[in-house]
């Protein structure tokens, strides 16, 4: 009997054991939990920052890297989840956290017509129709004058009543819940089945359906849900921001940016958004003197990596050391108790 398991650690030091994986979780979880005790409301602004763009890279990765659909229309999402949140709060007067929920559901609602279109087109067309789908959104919020204020964008008032420490410590607990969260989802779908479907899908389509894997269910399902995770996301990015903009709630720039993060520390992995989003901030911070220069030289950052190390730093450390923090990789193991991970 053929099955295919999910590859775990080689034995030795080169494995973490489960012991020192749950410390270095908990860890991280009790340096997060404690943070605004000890790191002041600049360093809780950044880690929101840093746990936005670690969660929509988390998010790409998962639609392109495991699934194959690359888009380069994710700013849609981002937009949609920020002014649902305004007009949540504004106009419907909801609770914050419900807004930042409503945020999600309104770009899976958006989405779901979207795809219905998109599922036609193949590749490139795929990518550039996604963009396509990004800035008709734009175009309709920026010409929505009355309600939505078109160009001039919107203030989020709603939070006008709250004291600017509480506003912070809100925002940074939900960057928290939401960055950790997008983590562990990822990690148990690519575990699931269904992530063994969506790796099949990304490697062949034409044979995964051969296969028995119902395609087009399963790829709807991931758009919708990285939909439904961005427009989350977008929601706390401007609950951070306070005031939105369409030019800049549904700028390309986003996607660039998840993109690059992604490249970056390895595609297709967990473990690699995380080390590109750490990276990502380091060279930001040393670029910042460059202006817009910063992002051509990120480009050509990204863009070296892609010819001399397609895997990324993620990649390259997996290959040399054989190990993995988010074990999901498979491989075909005969029988079902001879058969060994990876």
């Amino acid at each position: 009997m053929i099955k295919a398991r999910v590859a775990e650690a080689p034995a030795g030091w080169k494995q973490l054991s489960v012991i020192r994986f749950t410390a270095l979780g908990a860890l991280v979880i009790g340096a997060l939990v404690s943070l605004p005790f000890w790191g002041g409301p600049g360093v809780m602004r950044m880690m929101v920052e840093f746990l936005t763009l670690l969660a929509l890279a988390q998010l790409w990765n998962l639609l392109a890297g495991y699934t194959g659909l690359v888009s380069i229309g994710q700013q849609a999402w981002i937009g949609i989840g920020g002014y649902a949140l305004i007009v949540a709060a504004d106009d419907l007067g909801l609770p914050i956290p419900l807004g930042l929920v409503l945020g999600g559901v309104t770009a899976a609602l958006l989405a779901l017509p979207a795809a219905g279109l998109l599922f036609r087109l193949r590749g490139g067309y795929f990518s550039v129709g996604t963009w396509v789908v990004a800035e008709i959104l734009r175009l309709l919020v920026t010409n929505s004058t009355d309600w939505l204020r078109g160009g001039l964008g919107r203030t989020l008032a709603a939070t006008g009543a709250m004291a600017r420490e509480t506003r912070e410590l809100l925002t940074y607990a939900l960057a928290v819940v939401i960055g950790l969260g997008v983590v562990a989802l990822v990690h148990l779908l690519m575990r699931s089945r269904t992530g063994l479907a969506l790796t099949a899908i990304r490697d062949s389509e034409t044979a995964a359906a051969n296969l028995g894997v119902e395609t087009q269910r399963i790829k709807l399902f991931v758009y919708l849900l990285c939909a439904f995770g961005t427009g989350v996301v977008g929601a706390l990015i401007y609950l951070n921001l306070l005031r939105i903009t369409p030019d800049a709630a549904f700028s390309v720039q986003w996607t660039a940016f998840m993109i690059f993060i992604v490249i970056i520390g390895g595609i297709g992995t967990i473990e690699g958004p995380i080390i590109g989003a750490i990276l990502f901030f380091i060279l930001r911070q040393f670029l910042a003197d460059f202006g817009e220069w910063s992002l051509i030289l990120l480009g050509a950052v990204a863009v070296v990596m892609m010819i001399f190390a397609p895997e990324g730093i993620w990649g390259i450390i997996r290959r040399r050391w054989q190990f993995e923090i988010f074990p999901v990789h498979r491989r075909i193991g005969a029988g079902s108790d001879n058969a060994h991970a990876a």
